[in-house]
């Protein structure tokens, strides 16, 4: 499939974006997307010295130098729920710089308060989600039906709302990709990746919704997720969401074609493994055919874009827009992630169909090299912040938070 005319203008432009001087700031203003970052559950976890979030201020502080004026974190509804102000220690997640690299003891509250708190201050509006993170008493097991998962995110807000930070509050994901087993185990029977909607995730979708809804009608509610047939939505019931919050990123078009082209065994490999093959052939396998990897990015959020006209629904994605997972790796070039995901920025910006918008899934303090560039965050954010939304979506719950 080419490029259009004026994809391949939106593409060249992106670029050029990328290579020009630093913009003046642009202010946030209810006309404009929100310039977002994923904190996921690394805000809370990676709290030691050096971990990137020891510091809040300082973080939250680095987050508005590079332009951006809202974050989605994990706010652990099942641990507020089963003990709130007890010590929880959480099992490692991963190998990548997410969270912590070993088992590491929380306490969420009264963090979340002072968190949101320290945003609230900034002008700095949070989104909620939840991974569900596994820990040593299993608790999330305990959310054996969607009752429990909306009582365990009413507890949640009750907590904000006593002290007066509601406001402070983007939207609430209700879990993140649903309704993939690895966040959400809980369900029976187990839900395949990307499966929903499925006749047991749908049921979830709407009893959890309708109940936190109920208790909170004036919060933006959906349930995240990394499908890749978007067309699905046309489908199927989506009437509960307030937006669309939906995960993109160009390695995962055309059957993870991306992923394939640098090693055939990419989805066998481990984590180490997986940043040591990225690092050694991701550069030339991305410049290699790079008018047609972006063309394959630009075509989703085309389709998406489509999608949520046809729906009258607005868009949110707070991962994409290059690679999934990456970790900063000896002989790791940031250039070509940072020019596909400004790729990704550009044409989600130009749509007039996304009220947030990040820039990658690693801006945060812990992917040190991404993070330095404040030059190219801030050309990013201010692209993000000058974006039109089409006059359709300049109403409803999820538009009324900006201010």
């Amino acid at each position: 499939m080419g490029v259009t005319p004026t994809r391949r203008d939106l593409i060249g432009g992106a670029l050029a974006l990328a290579a020009a001087p630093t913009p003046a700031f642009a202010r946030p203003d209810t006309a404009h997307p929100r310039a977002i970052a994923m904190w996921d559950f690394s805000w809370l976890e990676r709290r030691w010295p050096g971990g990137g979030y020891d510091d809040w201020d300082a973080a939250l502080d680095g987050l508005l130098e590079r332009g951006y004026d809202s974050v989605r974190i994990d706010a652990f509804p099942h641990l507020i729920a089963a003990g709130a102000e007890r010590e929880w220690t959480l099992k490692k997640w991963g190998d990548q710089p997410w969270g912590a690299p070993g088992r590491v003891t929380v306490r969420v509250m009264p963090a979340l308060i002072d968190f949101v708190s320290r945003a609230h201050r900034r002008g700095i509006k949070v989104a909620l989600s939840t991974w569900f993170r596994e820990d040593d008493t299993n608790a999330r097991m305990r959310l054996a039906d969607p009752e429990q998962m909306a009582s365990a995110w009413i507890a949640t807000l009750d907590t904000l709302g006593r002290a007066g930070l509601l406001d402070s509050i983007l939207y609430v994901d209700l879990c993140n990709e649903w309704p993939a087993n690895l966040w959400a185990p809980f369900v029976t029977p187990p839900q395949a990746w990307g499966a929903w909607p499925t006749p047991v995730a749908q049921t979830w979708i709407n009893r959890a919704l309708d109940l936190v809804r109920t208790a909170y009608p004036d919060l933006p509610l959906c349930f995240s997720t990394e499908r890749n047939d978007v067309s699905a939505y046309l489908t199927n019931d989506v009437k509960r969401l307030d937006l669309i919050e939906q995960h993109i990123w160009m390695i995962d078009q055309d059957d993870r074609a991306f992923s394939k082209a640098m090693t055939a065994n990419a989805e066998g490999t481990t984590a180490t493994e997986w940043a040591d093959r990225v690092a050694a052939v991701g550069e030339t396998t991305y410049r290699g055919r790079k008018d047609h990897w972006d063309a394959r990015l630009v075509a989703k959020i085309d389709e998406l874009a489509a999608v949520s006209r046809r729906l009258g629904m607005p868009v949110a994605t707070t991962e994409g827009w290059s690679i999934v997972s990456i970790t900063d790796w000896p002989m790791l070039d940031w250039g070509w992630i940072k020019e596909s995901c400004a790729v990704g920025i550009a044409a989600a910006a130009a749509s007039g169909r996304w009220l947030a918008i990040c820039t990658s899934n690693f801006c945060g303090p812990q992917s040190a090299s991404m993070w330095r560039d404040i030059a190219w965050h801030r050309r990013q954010t201010d692209l993000i912040r000058r974006a039109p939304i089409d006059p359709d979506l300049r109403s409803g719950r999820f538009y009324k938070r900006f201010s």
